[in-house]
């Protein structure tokens, strides 16, 4: 590219697979795992040969290996040795993972992770779903990536290591970026893919700590990464310059249309996929947290793409309607990044909003949730990047410029100064004035001009609601928090 970065193409599977992701069933993982659709158990023996054909064919290739952290924490932190088939895949992981310059110093056991695109695999030989996979073996501490292209799957399958293994030592898993502002207080910010949480924590009143997964331990926030994967669709300088900088030399752009002439990006292309990404290491932005780590969050946002247009723009929880909505993880399928994602506009829910890469059952990382916010005195907020006036079809999305505003505000501590008003239904208070914002915005039944419409469509929401969270075993009072 024009910038230095490197253009990368990933085939035909530009996201993730789940459908084709495991996890080996063995004396650990066997009574340990939430085994389901996502979590789907892979025999050892299977695994064992189909792992030595792998090597076979990777040993008859020239190849390229790192040796690299995954947790950015003297104490909490992986080794890891990559192993790849493509030197540009060799380069994301060195771009994303931690690079220390004293490699395991407390001689771990060290992580292995193979990814070799060109073997093909057989579903009949290898009992596979297709002719890619991706596997997590715990005893053997490996990951296998075969047969895919598309590199976000090595982060993701080690993401989900971390998640295994990290509560047994009282640490909160999480999907979700993280920054410091001025006044040296941390915020965290869950959500999905397409809900702003690298756009929002990428702020340049702020430092960057992670824009995608951390650890929360006593005294610390920590960065499991050591560099950044953004979304790349409609990129813009004037709304994200802290993305848009960093997309440079040392930068891997994938699935992102070129000019043949210029070789510049053309962000706003669709033509290849929506879930275009750029990786860049953390060295490539200009304000970032130096240790990769800091303490213990003040504000905790939960960020959801409410495609309705029936919720807030900010709503402020209670520790049990935190607990319900961490459960719950709402948005609708916004610039998804699974592979086959056909209805982009529908709402979907996900625990932690990251169930896709939580092997325990979620009821333990809600459980620690709670354990953290209220060791430390932690605000929570949810906050909508979706919808206002109407649905998708008949409202417009909340500008950047105004949810950024009301981020600065929650995390600043004003709305604890403003008053606030109760929606029942939704079960949300939410505060009635913000400055910079338009206040008719903020209660989004007033920004409807048909109320009738708004109630059915709020009615339908709380359906969903309701059938979703069936599924856990909770208390009463968390039950209570959410809407009814």
């Amino acid at each position: 590219m024009s910038n230095g970065a490197i253009a990368v193409r990933t085939g035909r599977r530009t996201g993730r697979s789940p459908k084709d992701r495991f996890i080996v069933r063995d004396s650990i993982t066997d009574s340990t795992v939430d085994w389901n659709a996502i979590n789907q158990p892979f025999a050892k023996p299977d695994f064992d040969a189909l792992w030595q054909r792998v090597q076979n064919y990777l040993d008859q290739l020239s190849s390229y290996r790192g040796h690299m952290h995954v947790g950015a924490h003297p104490d909490h932190y992986l080794p890891v040795v990559v192993n790849t088939e493509f030197a540009w895949h060799q380069m994301f992981a060195t771009a994303l993972f931690v690079q220390s310059t004293d490699f395991n110093p407390k001689s771990k056991p060290v992580w292995t992770v193979l990814n070799v695109p060109g073997f093909v695999c057989e579903p009949e030989r290898d009992k596979t779903r297709s002719n890619g996979t991706v596997i997590i073996d715990f005893t053997g501490r490996r990951v296998l990536v075969a047969g895919m292209r598309y590199a976000g799957e090595m982060k993701k399958s080690m993401f989900s290591v971390m998640n295994f293994l990290v509560p047994d030592d009282d640490i909160l898993p999480m999907h979700c970026s993280a920054n410091v502002d001025a006044a040296g207080k941390v915020a965290l910010f869950f959500g999905l893919s397409g809900t702003g949480k690298t756009t929002l924590s990428s702020d340049e009143e702020c430092l960057l700590i992670g824009d995608d997964e951390h650890g929360w331990g006593t005294d610390t926030v920590f960065n499991f990464e050591g560099g950044c994967y953004a979304k790349c669709i409609n990129l813009q300088r004037e709304t994200e310059p802290v993305i848009y900088d960093a997309i440079r030399f040392g930068a891997i752009l994938e699935n992102i249309d070129l000019n043949e002439e210029t070789r510049e990006p053309d962000f706003f292309s669709s033509k290849f996929t929506e879930n275009t990404r750029a990786v860049y290491p953390r060295s490539n932005i200009r304000f970032c947290v130096p240790d990769n780590r800091a303490g213990e969050p003040e504000t905790i946002i939960f960020l959801t793409c409410d495609v309705s247009g029936v919720l807030p723009p900010v709503s402020i929880l209670s520790k049990e309607a935190a607990a319900y909505h961490f459960l719950s993880g709402y948005t609708a399928q916004v610039g998804s990044t699974v592979v086959g994602a056909t209805e982009p506009f529908s709402a979907t829910f996900s625990a932690g909003f990251g169930a896709a890469f939580l092997p325990r059952p979620p009821r333990v990382y809600a459980e620690l949730l709670m354990h953290r916010i209220e060791a430390f005195g932690s605000k929570v907020f949810l906050v909508n990047t979706g919808w206002t006036g109407g649905a998708y079809k008949d409202g417009h999305r909340i500008s950047i410029p105004d949810t950024r505003r009301i981020v600065r505000a929650v995390r600043s501590g004003e709305l604890d100064e403003v008053p606030t008003t109760f929606i029942p239904r939704l079960n949300l208070t939410i505060p009635t004035q913000i400055f910079g914002i338009d206040s008719t915005i903020l209660n989004p039944r007033d920004t409807w001009t048909d109320l009738d419409a708004y109630d059915l469509a709020r009615d339908s929401l709380i359906a969903k609601f309701n059938e979703n969270f069936a599924q856990f075993e909770t208390s009463q009072a968390i039950v209570d928090a959410g809407p009814s």
